[in-house]
């Protein structure tokens, strides 16, 4: 086992869908294999127009061959492990590059970053993790500080993993991940509900909407942006019981059981359309709203 960085764009000619699986050709197939059971970061290149940089984390679950594309393989990923981070990563920053394993011996960054997939050293899956799922502290594992005999403290540190079990516990708690799923679908939806349009922010300026899943993590529903809806209160409600749902073009559909489908019309967005982010690949994917549709919705 393994850490990987595997690259994928937004508009990736792949048959990528990163919280599920990840397409390559037969040349990574070591790499790839080397991945499956350990974590792996994804990465979106500096030459993509408003490019994410690291984007995400994933447990590679096993390798197979794609059965819809002949010698091409598939990275299954493990139900439930991808995590959008809640600030993505740059390539580089103030100190240099991020991912320090990139550099050759005279400090260059070698030929090995045009590589789709690259192994991961523990250091640098750590300090990408840690830039990428810090929320000003919020979520990371904090400990009190013990001043020295002399009485002063060195700077703090930055958090790094000791074990493979302490990194599983934090990348899989659902506290972390609660915490993050909200900061990126609010930041996305710039804090608006999608149904109502409503942007209210109460006093301790907090805003008064909810991080919805579209497919819930009970029914193996990805913490990624794209299966996420931002949702006041009201909508909340409605959405998790089936009293509306959404069609793939985003118009607000309600459910003919609804007991006041009048007073319903009345609180939703105007145009009768949910309000969606506006990179297009954060919106609502049409295989989470078919699920909705399918399993929540009442017709």
């Amino acid at each position: 086992m393994g850490h990987g960085v595997f690259i994928h764009r937004s508009d990736s000619i792949y048959d990528d869908s990163p919280a599920e699986r990840y397409q390559f050709p037969p040349q990574y197939f070591g790499r790839v294999q080397a991945c499956v059971g350990d974590w792996i970061v994804y990465y979106e290149p500096r030459k993509v127009a408003d490019t994410k940089g690291y984007f995400a984390v994933a447990k590679v679950q096993q390798v197979i061959p794609d059965p819809s594309a002949k010698g091409m393989f598939l990275a299954l990923i493990e139900p439930g492990s991808y995590l959008d981070f809640a600030n993505p990563v740059p390539f580089s920053d103030a100190d240099g590059v991020i991912e320090r394993g990139l550099l050759n011996d005279d400090g260059r960054i070698s030929g090995r970053a045009q590589a789709a997939v690259r192994p991961l050293s523990p250091i640098d899956f750590s300090r990408i993790v840690t830039l990428g799922l810090d929320q000003a502290e919020s979520t990371l594992p904090r400990v009190d500080p013990v001043a020295p005999a002399g009485g002063f403290f060195e700077d703090q540190a930055p958090f790094v993993f000791e074990e493979s079990r302490e990194r599983a516990q934090f990348l899989t708690s659902r506290i972390v991940r609660d915490r993050v799923f909200r900061k990126i679908v609010l930041r996305a939806y710039d804090e608006r509900c999608a149904i109502t349009g409503l942007k209210l922010i109460n006093g301790g300026g907090r805003a008064e909407v909810a991080a919805a899943h579209i497919r819930p993590v009970e029914a193996d529903g990805p913490d990624v942006v794209s299966n996420g809806i931002a949702l006041s209160g009201t909508a909340h409600w409605m959405f998790d019981r089936g009293l509306i749902s959404l069609s793939d073009d985003l118009e607000i559909l309600i459910s003919r059981q609804a007991n006041d489908p009048d007073g319903i019309k009345g609180i939703v967005n105007r145009s009768g359309r949910a309000i969606g982010p506006q990179r297009l690949s954060d919106r609502p994917h049409p295989h989470f709203l078919h699920w909705h549709r399918e399993h929540c919705f009442k017709q």
